[in-house]
C-alpha cells in the first residue's frame, strides 16, 4: 500500500487495517518515498500448559511453592 503524508493523518484507520494483512506501506513526500512501515511481528509465547509452574499442585509433586518459584527464578536471580 502506498500513502502519503495527508493519508498518515486523515486514513490512519486503512493503514491500520493493512498492516494487519501484513502488508508494508510505502510512506510518500512529494510523491517521493520518504519510508516503509512494516507489520510488527507476532510472538509466540508457547502453550501455558509448557510452563514449569502449570500443574505443580499435582499429586506427585513434592515440592513446596516457595521452592519451585526460587528455582525458576533462579537464572534471573544468579544474573546479579
Amino acid at each position: 500500500m502506498k500513502a502519503s503524508v495527508v493519508d498518515l493523518r486523515y486514513k490512519m484507520n486503512d493503514i491500520l487495517k493493512a498492516l494487519e494483512r501484513n502488508e508494508e506501506v510505502t510512506v510518500l513526500y512529494h510523491g517521493k518515498v520518504k519510508g516503509i512501515i512494516v507489520p510488527a511481528k507476532k510472538e509466540h509465547h508457547g502453550k501455558m500448559t509448557e510452563h514449569p509452574f502449570f500443574g505443580m499442585l499435582s499429586a506427585d509433586t513434592q515440592k513446596s511453592v516457595l521452592s519451585t518459584l526460587d528455582d525458576l527464578r533462579k537464572s534471573r536471580y544468579d544474573d546479579i
